[in-house]
């Protein structure tokens, strides 16, 4: 009997060892982009991940078969995506079960998928079709689940960008926009607690934040922080604030109980002269201190005593996404999988490739904060380049709203000349900017707005113009815009 008790103990602390390796970061995953020309074959990318380093999850923007088929046998746990264009048409059972039969079930068990998303940041599209038909997707694909036996294997969920907040600060006042919050977001919440599924967000405060605050994004021990003056909560680094207002949001429906996951958060190695901390310094210290700060069990104020699971932006560089420098510079690793820096996800016989070795990082862009307009004031106007279809999308998701006032833009208005769609979304969009919080994200529209530091009532406007306008504030109906 001692024998087999000593045999017992040794088992137990050789699985313990076993188990411990990547432990340190186990609740840390990566986004697979391929949005790229130049990448390792996905074979290639899984022997990588397992051998050098602690990653042990990976979220996918699609269910590319040859991807889902070289993590087979790894362990490492998978979500994939759904593409936005085919929501409309999971809301049919039969296709969701053949869509399934498709692209999930050939898979499995072998490659760990435990997470569907259906689309990404569909609120943020503008599109009612899509928004209509998320939840209605959602159910219908978790039933096909059902039908498969796969349901207590694979989850279902959906990520959302801070966008879905019409508050969110301070963090006690986060609280959903409206029409989204009761018509949208309270009916997939309760499917998300019903089915034991999560609530993905994907918060960025590195574009939330600016030269001034800077320290508070990156975790900086010593920044004054942020007091929140309805709770009485100190908020030591912005993520944690982002993170409270989506639980306030959510907890104002009624759900304090949905865990939430970090779907997506990053920070660029490299940008243009106009952002701030875009280099691989700044980046290393931003993803070194989220990868600590989800893992130490501290939880956020509003959520204490508690990891989150959390995916980074992204595994690799990715060359052909457009958009600024710092869209292609947010990977932790360049194609040929040398780090760009290490953040600590890499096996310590890993890191002799780590920037300041035999592969040096790229030379940092300076720190130089944007410009600041003498008012303070900024404007979201349409991209150059965006095409009239984009835009007139945008018109009609903000008009639609039913909260912000769009008649000016609509005929006898006073700003429905000139009647251009250009014209038209410029108003609508920076309307809507101004009226929703004035963050980043609120001029995003897909891609297709601007944040611009110039009035533009000061530059555009004619007197004529002016004249047929609101005198006190003309900059509501900034009309004359060329490329």
């Amino acid at each position: 009997m001692a024998g087999a008790g000593l045999l017992l103990f040794l088992a137990v602390v050789l699985l313990t060892s076993i188990c411990s390796v990547g432990v340190e970061h186990n609740s840390v995953g990566v986004n697979y982009g391929t949005v790229a020309s130049n990448l390792p074959p996905p074979d290639r990318v899984a022997r990588f991940l397992i051998e050098s380093t602690v990653i042990g999850r990976v979220r996918l923007f699609d269910t590319n078969p040859d991807i889902l088929k070289s993590f087979a046998q790894t362990g490492i746990e998978v979500s994939v995506t759904v593409p936005n264009n085919l929501i409309p048409r999971l809301t049919n059972l039969t296709y969701a079960q053949q869509w399934l039969r498709d692209n999930i079930q050939p898979y499995v068990p072998g490659t760990n998928i435990i997470r569907i998303l259906v689309g990404n940041e569909v609120l943020s599209t503008a599109s009612r079709q899509l928004i209509g038909s998320l939840v209605p997707a959602m159910q219908t694909l978790h039933a096909a689940l059902v039908d498969a036996s796969l349901d207590s294997q694979i989850k279902i969920s959906t990520p959302h960008s801070l966008g879905i907040l019409a508050s969110s600060t301070p963090p006690g006042a986060g609280k959903f926009r409206q029409g989204y919050d009761t018509h949208v977001l309270k009916p997939m919440i309760e499917f998300l607690q019903a089915t034991g599924s999560d609530f993905l967000v994907n918060p960025y405060p590195f574009f939330g934040c600016n030269s001034e605050t800077l320290d508070y994004a990156l975790f900086r021990p010593g920044n004054p922080g942020v007091i929140d003056d309805i709770t009485g909560l100190h908020y030591t680094n912005m993520l944690d604030a982002q993170l409270d207002a989506v639980y306030s949001a959510m907890r104002l429906l009624g759900f304090g109980d949905v865990n939430i996951v970090i779907g997506e958060t990053g920070w660029p190695s490299m940008g243009d002269s106009t952002q701030v901390g875009v280099d691989p310094d700044t980046a290393r210290e931003y993803n070194t201190n989220l990868i600590q700060h989800v893992n130490s069990g501290d939880g956020t104020p509003l959520m204490p005593n508690r990891t989150f699971e959390a995916y980074i932006f992204a595994l690799f560089n990715e060359d052909l996404k457009p958009g600024p420098t710092s869209e292609r510079n947010f990977g932790l690793f360049r194609p040929d999988m040398t780090p760009v820096y290490d953040a600590g996800i890499l096996r310590p016989l890993d890191r002799a490739s780590v920037p300041g070795g035999s592969n040096p990082a790229p030379e940092p862009v300076s720190r130089i904060p944007p410009p600041q307009p003498e008012s303070g004031k900024r404007f979201c106007l349409p991209m150059t380049g965006a095409s009239p279809d984009s835009l007139q999308r945008n018109i009609d998701y903000v008009c639609g709203l039913g909260w912000v006032n769009c008649g000016p833009i609509k005929e006898g208005g006073a700003c429905f000349e000139p009647d251009t769609v250009r014209a038209h979304a410029a108003y609508a969009m920076n309307v809507y900017y101004q009226t929703s919080g004035k963050n980043n994200y609120d001029c995003d529209f897909e891609g297709t707005g601007s944040i611009s530091n110039v009035d533009p009532s000061e530059v555009y406007y004619s007197s004529i113009l002016l004249g047929s306008v609101n005198a006190s504030n003309p900059s509501t109906c900034f009309a004359i815009i060329t490329e």
